[in-house]
């Protein structure tokens, strides 16, 4: 890597809420000296949610599902002077996963400290981790951190069509779409699915069976979502769509290129959402992409929180 590279990084800010009052989990790096937010390096073949995942856990020992989006941060290194881009998450951390926790202090994180919001700003090192706590803290006041997502994977890069003779619900995923199914499901179980549901084609099918193997799930079939049943009106998605707001947990689907901007359009105006540059990029994933939809339930009905996406490696 040259000195102008950026390293790319990921990680998240691990949240939780005692007597009502908002705590987030800081780390104290031995090597650096120093109080900041658990992240770290992506590897090969890993999308940023992955890496964010993998990465709470190493340091903290913590299992975590990703929430909302913080955005990244730009800095320079002052140990090699080289820059580095580091995507953040809140990832809100449940009783169960912090009793599974098993940190021992080690070479790198020598202990991790819960404080209020308030006295980690007052503790961390940098500002940039300041400022994502701060964040965090305003995304808390604004009732936008309980969210559920709704994710929408396109199947992987399948089999062209000159090539196959057979129905086209049948075309199967090509080796390089076959790849991207094996990259993409560390990313999609990053967001805590309970759910699976694809369109029939064997190319959706195949893209989410690594998910399925590595979360032990079901995968449940929709032609709802099928490029079969596409429609220009897109009457089964609204159903589709509307069926999984009301049941408000966090679901991955499988579908193709002619009918996600229909899930997306419709996920917008069911929530109150807005057309923006992350609905329109979205709206028209590549083959093996995937968005992430974070959505907070109120009392008025559905709020869109944010929207993000990520390209297979």
């Amino acid at each position: 890597m040259s000195k102008s590279e950026p390293i790319i990084a990921a990680g998240a800010v691990p949240w939780r809420v005692i007597n009502g009052k908002l705590q987030v989990l800081v780390v104290y790096r031995k090597q650096h000296r120093d109080v900041s937010i658990p992240k770290g390096k992506v590897d090969p073949g890993e999308t940023l949610p992955h890496t964010a995942v993998r990465e709470i856990f190493e340091e903290t020992g913590l299992k975590v599902n990703l929430g909302p989006s913080l955005g990244s941060v730009h800095y320079i290194q002052s140990s090699n002077g080289k820059p580095k881009i580091v995507h953040y998450w809140a990832a809100e951390v449940d009783p169960v996963a912090e009793a599974k926790s098993k940190f021992v202090s080690n070479d790198e994180i020598f202990a991790l400290e819960w404080l209020s919001a308030k006295k980690a700003i007052a503790a961390l090192t940098y500002e940039h981790d300041r400022e994502l706590v701060d964040d965090v803290r305003s995304l808390w006041k604004s009732g936008s951190m309980n969210t559920f997502p709704l994710i929408i994977a396109r199947h992987g890069k399948a089999t062209a069509h000159e090539q196959w003779e057979g129905l086209d619900s049948l075309r199967p995923l090509a080796a390089q779409g076959m790849q991207q199914a094996r990259d993409i499901a560390g990313g999609l179980a990053a967001f805590g699915p309970t759910a699976i549901i694809s369109s029939p084609a064997i190319r959706c099918l195949q893209t989410i069976a690594p998910l399925s193997y590595k979360l032990g799930m079901e995968i449940r079939e929709s032609g709802k979502i099928s490029q079969d049943k596409w429609t220009k009106e897109g009457d089964r998605v609204v159903d589709f769509v509307a069926a999984r707001l009301r049941k408000a947990v966090p679901v991955v689907m499988c579908s193709h290129g002619p009918v996600i901007p229909q899930i997306v359009s419709e996920i917008i105006a069911q929530t109150g959402g807005v057309v923006t540059d992350d609905a329109r990029r979205a709206a028209s994933l590549g083959t093996g992409d995937f968005a992430i939809f974070h959505i907070a339930k109120t009392e008025r009905g559905f709020r869109l929180v944010s929207i993000e996406t990520h390209t297979a490696p």
